[in-house]
């Protein structure tokens, strides 16, 4: 069998191919960033032509640069983000993709809301719906495009895609279509009951099979290996909803441990044995066979630094030092104050509302782009705080966590998340950790390891640890309280703004 493990990382925004050999290392990894077309406000798309294109290149470009034969990976593991939706055609042909990010179904969950819909899905699926989920998105094509809703042939997520692409297989694994809410989360299986929740019943034939994240779904075709450089046959698992890929790609693997993700989205997540708490939560997702992922989530986390580099920072980082690293430097050299901004993390909207906004208040003549930098940090650590208490409350919590996600990758963000949480925070040695979980699970399925544990345990290493600065806790509690407050005053501001954006994107449908 062959030496190294190939795990990919589809993002909404980059697909990475990474290879890594038994014990972890990371032997070669190939990049390509996509492009999202937002034809109307509200709506976030990209075409499935360039992502394949991509995944092509990455893998390639990965195999070269590693300089090993193609036949020397044992196999292929694929973790993708969640949610969104990814559609082929009645012949098996690309048709569309909408990203997580997407916000177009605001106006369906409100009316959802009203109607007790949540309440249905979450006996079953242990979830509500939301703007950019699944089925809340399917149900808007079947309202406002019932000519596009009319040719979808399969639907399934960004990973689900690529796997296709590299084998023919039509299906997807039970932890992004529980993540998805689109099936009866405790049962493992699709409900015909859930999808009437959703007025989606006849969707039962286009939903794709179900596999288990380590089962191994397809190999790789003659023609997906003339066009990526991988040897024909190679085995290929179902894979992986990305946020529990970075969690075994991170070394959570233990009932009660705690992974949080500060990339595109924040994620807050701990590993239980039953979808069953005290209270609702955002989802659930499998974790493994038997074992289960309590999460809450919404799109609020590092894209927002991102948007700020590219609107604010166009031009730092000519030096050769990345601008993001000179965002942080500013932001570390500002000392925590009082009467320091805050800013809210909604750039995409906010978990259960859509019409959400980012904004920075309190901002005074004397502050300066340090001080916005920080104010973004904290603002996104203020929101995986808000999502953490709410886990606390129905049961999951922790007292120490690891940090994965592009904001890990800052010598200054893991401390903010420590001081703004008052947990101790541990940073993984890999900064390819969905790629590195992909590939962990791809090793369980061809039986390089017993399971996720054993291989997270042969391949995943420890960098950095943060202690929570206690001088700072009645600072940040302050702070933190602030930021609660600004979002319920300014909520019914958000609706009314965004109403005009509804009505102009169910008029243009």
């Amino acid at each position: 069998m062959g030496e190294y493990l190939l795990g990919i990382d589809a993002g909404n925004t980059v697909i990475k191919a990474v290879i890594f050999d038994r014990r972890g290392n990371e032997v070669a990894m190939a990049s390509e960033e996509g492009h999202s077309h937002v034809p109307t406000p509200g709506h976030v798309e990209r075409g499935l032509g360039e992502l394949w294109s991509h995944a092509k290149v990455v893998i390639r470009t990965c195999i070269e640069r590693a300089g090993i034969r193609a036949d020397e990976i044992a196999a292929i593991g694929c973790a993708g983000h969640g949610n969104g939706l990814y559609a082929l055609d009645r012949a098996g042909e690309p048709l569309l993709g909408i990203q997580s990010l997407d916000t177009r179904a605001a106006g369906l969950v409100e009316e959802w809301q009203a109607q007790g819909v949540g309440e249905q899905t979450y006996a079953i699926a242990g979830q509500k719906p939301w703007a950019s989920q699944t089925p809340t998105l399917l149900a808007w094509l079947k309202r406002y495009r019932p000519d596009l809703f009319a040719k979808i042939g399969t639907v399934f997520l960004c990973k689900d895609f690529v796997v296709n692409r590299l084998t023919g297989a039509r299906v997807s694994d039970v932890s992004d279509m529980s993540g998805a809410g689109l099936i009866d989360v405790a049962g493992r299986r699709y409900d015909r009951n859930l999808m009437q929740a959703y007025g989606l019943a006849e969707c039962m034939a286009i939903l794709p099979a179900l596999a288990e994240s380590d089962e191994i779904v397809g190999r790789v075709t003659e023609e997906a290996a003339a066009q990526t450089g991988l040897a024909a046959g190679t085995p290929v698992v179902g894979g992986l909803f990305d946020v529990v890929a970075s969690a075994i790609g991170s070394g959570v693997t233990k009932t009660g441990a705690a992974s949080i993700i500060a990339g595109t989205w924040s994620i807050n997540q701990v590993i239980i044995d039953q979808p069953d708490l005290a209270n609702p939560i955002f989802m659930f997702s499998t974790f493994d066979r038997n074992r289960y992922m309590a999460i809450e989530a919404s799109a609020t986390s590092a894209a927002n630094l991102e948007w700020l580099v590219r609107e604010l920072f166009p031009h730092d980082g000519k030096d050769g030092r990345s601008p993001f690293d000179i965002c942080c430097q500013l932001a570390a050299e500002i000392k925590p104050a009082a009467n320091d901004p805050l800013y809210h993390p909604f750039l995409y909207g906010a978990q259960q509302d859509g019409s959400a906004r980012a904004g920075f208040y309190g901002i005074a003549g004397w502050h300066t782009k340090g001080h916005l930098v920080r104010a973004l940090l904290e603002g996104v650590a203020f929101g995986h705080r808000q999502h953490i208490a709410a886990m606390r409350a129905a049961g999951a919590g922790f007292d120490e966590a690891v940090l994965s996600g592009g904001g890990s990758r800052s010598l200054v963000w893991p401390q903010i998340f420590a001081d703004v949480l008052n947990v101790p925070v541990t940073v993984a040695r890999s900064r390819e950790t969905g790629a590195l979980g992909a590939a962990i699970t791809a090793g369980v399925g061809v039986g390089l390891f017993a399971d996720v544990s054993a291989g997270a345990a042969a391949m995943v290493r420890t960098d950095r640890h943060y202690r929570p600065n206690a001088a700072l806790g009645a600072h940040y509690t302050r702070r933190y309280d602030l930021y609660c407050e600004i979002v319920a005053a300014l909520t019914p501001i958000w609706r009314r703004l965004a109403t005009p954006d509804h009505l102009a994107t169910e008029a243009a449908a």
